[in-house]
């Protein structure tokens, strides 16, 4: 198939990208390399794909219209993933209009481009982010999520929103995937992992938010991987047993479906912290802080819908992917 995948350059599209070319797909990878954390390291990401003869690269923002207009019109693509987004809860409190421009602004346009060019399939990133103030675990597809905390998350939940209108009204086939903390080697520098990761070796204090009390799903990448192709090649249908009446959130008479990837097993932060001690040789000095606004205190996903709908279920250990992540990040920095 020919594929578009957004954010090619970041953390899950370099990821994607060499899986579906390893597959055989043609891919053309899109991304605007910002500066929101350094654009080396995207750049390394992407000479990884870029030696591949089918693979291209365009640069180009997804919140340029005419631009991505002109895109779909020429490509006429199969199939599109799109991970390009303005990430992190953090910095939605600091630069607001960022993620209105890339995750409402560029997600009309990908919905309009796909509606356009009569795309099979639009698969898309979501977040766990969006179960907001739940605190009923594990986090279920079937459950209401209208009391997101964040603006990040608010504007995953509005992508989600905007797909199922575009599935309802157009018949667009769309998937939205719930990610829950990935992490792994080539990871972002913003996420705790590399955070960490980073202080401990530079022999700084590491910031520990809630005194440490919190739980995160974390989720390989290549569990994360495995999720997006396989959602992908199974083309969102309308739920013919849809009520109306007791409307599921997950799913709809539309083309349209919604599913969490995330490990199913929630690991305190202490905990993660000591696997990390551990890989590097090093005990953290450790500054305990209360939570961020934003933020919330667990993560756990029910992965039962992904599993019956793909026949697969994340399943990487935080041990083991913490090791990866380790070794890459001492490979790639040299120290």
């Amino acid at each position: 198939m020919k594929i578009l995948v957004t954010g090619a350059a970041g953390f899950i599209g370099m990821h994607t990208s060499e899986a579906l070319l390893a597959r055989g797909d043609e891919v053309v990878g899109l991304d605007n390399l910002n500066d929101y954390y350094d654009p080396k390291l995207k750049l390394d990401r992407l000479a990884r794909l870029t030696p591949h003869p089918a693979f291209r690269f365009v640069k180009l923002d997804v919140a340029d219209r005419v631009g991505m207009e002109r895109l779909f019109a020429e490509e006429k693509f199969d199939r599109v993933i799109h991970l390009a987004a303005q990430a992190g809860v953090r910095y939605s409190l600091q630069n607001p209009h960022a993620y209105v421009d890339s995750n409402l602004v560029g997600f009309i346009n990908i919905l309009e481009g796909c509606r356009h060019t009569k795309v099979q399939h639009l698969v898309y990133a979501s977040s766990s982010s969006v179960y907001g103030g739940n605190t009923k675990m594990p986090f279920s597809e079937h459950d209401s999520v209208d009391h997101p905390v964040s603006l990040y998350a608010a504007t995953k939940k509005a992508n989600e929103l905007m797909a199922h209108t575009y599935s309802h009204l157009y018949g667009l086939p769309t998937t939205g995937l719930r990610f829950f903390t990935v992490y792994g080697p080539w990871g972002r520098p913003d996420m705790a992992l590399f955070l960490f990761t980073k202080a401990i070796l530079e022999g700084r204090p590491i910031d520990v938010f809630n005194h440490g009390k919190m739980k995160r799903d974390f989720t390989y990448i290549d569990d994360i991987v495995q999720g997006v192709i396989r959602t992908l090649d199974r083309t969102a249908e309308p739920d013919l047993a849809f009520n109306p009446l007791q409307p599921d959130p997950g799913r709809s008479s539309a083309p349209y479906r919604v599913f969490n990837i995330g490990n199913n097993d929630p690991v305190e932060l202490m905990s993660f912290i000591d696997a990390i001690e551990k890989a590097v040789g090093v005990k953290a000095e450790k500054n305990f802080l209360p939570m961020q606004y934003g933020d919330v205190p667990a993560t756990y996903a029910d992965t039962a819908e992904l599993n019956a709908w793909t026949g697969f279920a994340p399943a990487a250990s935080a041990r083991n992917g913490v090791e990866r992540f380790i070794d890459w990040y001492r490979a790639y920095y040299r120290v």
